[in-house]
């Protein structure tokens, strides 16, 4: 693992395979870190790509700070490990509010170093619900978020992970350790950093964004998404992006990376290796 280090903190970050090879960048989803993308650094690896995964800040092994958790700062934490690598042609990987920063940056920096994207289980274009988006998440339920964050973390934190798999004693998606390792990651995090980080996916819109993309772009989302639904994320990226390939998965959670991992990885990487994409 190596460390980035910025004005005031650091961030961690792994950088596998050949550094000549085309680099793919993976950001993690909250509230958990670069170890979510476990079952996919191999495969893009042994695909022949580079690939670099880092920890938000706050999140795994980096640096908290205690303000700029807004997209515009994460963006600008991506862009300086894109510069401090010196990387050319890049793809990058977002899964849920990871999406942001893929987009966002795009926005802030333009379209011209990055090769292609893929979104995830992504929060794309937006998560909340308003008068247009009746789809989104209701108000007073975010409101429930934030009030549990701040005052029951490691509670709500349980019970996230178990919707984020839509696991249950009936539907037992994942396996008891994957939900205690999941905890484990998310505890550990900084308590202000899940608190604003989150206070930055549920406020973002992404619309206006969204058609600033020109790239080729890879959609995959879950119907069986219970944090990120698929009414207001996947199915409005794939209306507003317009060169968009957009995979739909049944029967998946939000957390498709791990509960359809060898599904998500083939799809990833025909992507990935498309040279007409």
């Amino acid at each position: 693992m190596a460390k980035l280090t910025r004005n005031d903190y650091k961030l961690n970050y792994v950088d596998y395979g050949d550094k000549h090879a085309q680099p793919v960048i993976l950001i993690h989803g909250w509230p958990l870190s670069l170890q979510s993308w476990e079952y996919q650094i191999p495969k893009i690896v042994e695909a022949g790509f580079r690939c670099i995964a880092y920890d938000r800040k706050g999140f795994g092994k980096s640096c908290a700070t205690w303000e700029k958790y807004d997209y515009n700062a994460l963006a600008e934490d991506l862009h300086a490990l894109i510069d401090e690598l010196q990387l050319n042609n890049v793809i990058l990987v977002g899964f849920s509010m990871g999406g942001g920063e893929v987009v966002r940056y795009i926005s802030n920096y333009g379209n011209q170093n990055i090769s292609k994207i893929a979104l995830i289980s992504s929060i794309i274009p937006l998560v909340k619900k308003t008068d247009d988006n009746e789809h989104g998440v209701p108000q007073e339920d975010l409101d429930g978020i934030v009030h549990q964050l701040e005052t029951n973390r490691l509670e709500f934190l349980e019970d996230f992970h178990k919707g984020f798999y839509s696991y249950s004693t009936l539907k037992k998606t994942v396996s008891k350790q994957q939900l205690e390792f999941d905890f484990s990651v998310a505890s550990h995090a900084s308590p202000i950093a899940t608190l604003k980080a989150a206070l930055s996916w549920m406020d973002a819109d992404f619309r206006t964004e969204c058609r600033m993309i020109e790239v080729p772009t890879l959609i995959i989302h879950g119907k069986d998404d219970q944090t990120v639904p698929i009414e207001t994320a996947g199915d409005q990226a794939a209306k507003l992006i317009s060169n968009a390939k957009y995979i739909i998965y049944d029967d998946a959670p939000h957390g498709l990376n791990i509960t359809h991992k060898d599904q998500l990885n083939m799809d990833l990487l025909e992507f990935l290796l498309d040279v007409k994409s």
